[in-house]
């Protein structure tokens, strides 16, 4: 099967890595300095289980570079989703699959409007990885999980046949029939405590530790699922002893990728997760006052950033 890694950061980077390393044609889309240490040495994955190197080769900017693929697997930030979404037309098929692993609950609507060809599948990944150096990712920690499924919850022989490569390349993964619940059920862990870790500084171990910092988490959530419920999404209520026995599969030290945006100068997915709760808050009465706060603390550094990317 043929997979195009469309944004080779953190979680593309390393499910990528994982099934090239099974044997699979793996394409890499990249950019910049990360693009650049990768054609020249391959892409190295330092893991809690593995350390191995992709050698150089199927790696580009281009996505067309690729030529037909089966398998998208589109990993790019989430203000990035239309522009990217619109470069995949030359190289897909009307059997070709676009997961859509990225943070947000609208992202798929998005690709699927940009496409001529292919279906997009709704996709969560559970996983700590990020970029620790160009041309290498470190996975610290998680699930190393994706759940995935098409928006309609019909499941079909594209779905078994990718679950089956997955099940090969030893990536633990499964279909859900109702992937919209799990879209929302990652997007309200991470819009209260990945923009968390951003706006606070703290680790998640920093986090735990504070019993009013981690209330304010909570709290933060119960506002996503209010709104999630005005949508008409099934979400299951806050089990707070969960979350925590989740949060604690990470280690202690792990902070967001929005934290690594902020702390270095890049755009962050602040749009995209709390002005997104925010938004759905005003729309169906849903008061949202914390990711309010979050929101408008983190968006002046987000939009500078992004002018200073658009201007360089």
């Amino acid at each position: 099967m043929k997979f195009l890694i469309f944004g080779a950061g953190g979680v593309g980077g390393y499910f990528g890595a994982e099934l090239a390393r099974a044997g699979e044609d793996v394409w890499f889309i990249a950019r910049g300095k990360h693009l650049e240490a990768m054609k020249a040495a391959g892409l190295k994955l330092h893991t809690t289980h593995s350390n191995f190197t992709v050698p150089p080769g199927k790696m580009s900017e281009d996505p067309a570079d690729a030529g037909s693929v089966d398998v998208v697997l589109f990993c790019v930030k989430s203000f990035d989703t239309e522009k990217a979404a619109a470069q995949l037309n030359p190289i897909l098929n009307e059997n070709s699959v676009i997961m859509c692993l990225q943070n947000g609950i609208d992202n798929e609507e998005k690709i699927q409007r940009s496409i001529k060809k292919g279906l997009v599948f709704g996709g969560a990944a559970y996983i700590s990885a990020r970029i620790s150096a160009p041309g290498e990712i470190t996975e610290t920690g998680g699930l190393q999980r994706i759940v995935f499924g098409p928006m309609n919850g019909t499941a079909d022989n594209r779905a078994e046949e990718i679950l089956q490569v997955f099940a090969k390349a030893k990536i633990n993964a499964s279909l859900n029939p109702n992937i919209l619940q799990e879209l929302w059920r990652k997007f309200t862990f991470i819009t209260s405590m990945g923009s968390m870790t951003a706006l606070s500084r703290l680790t998640q171990g920093e986090i735990l530790a504070s019993t009013e910092t981690i209330n304010t988490v909570f709290a933060a959530m119960k506002e996503v699922e209010g709104v999630g419920r005005a949508k008409g999404v099934q979400i299951q209520p806050l089990d707070p002893v969960k979350v925590i026995e989740g949060i604690r599969r990470f280690d202690p030290n792990t902070r967001s990728s929005m934290y690594y945006d902020l702390v270095n100068e890049k755009p962050m997915e602040v749009e995209a997760l709390n002005g997104t709760v925010v938004r759905l808050g005003k729309d169906t009465g849903v008061p949202t006052p914390i990711h309010q706060a979050i929101f408008g603390a983190l968006l002046p550094h987000h939009l500078k950033h992004l002018q200073k990317r658009i201007s360089s």
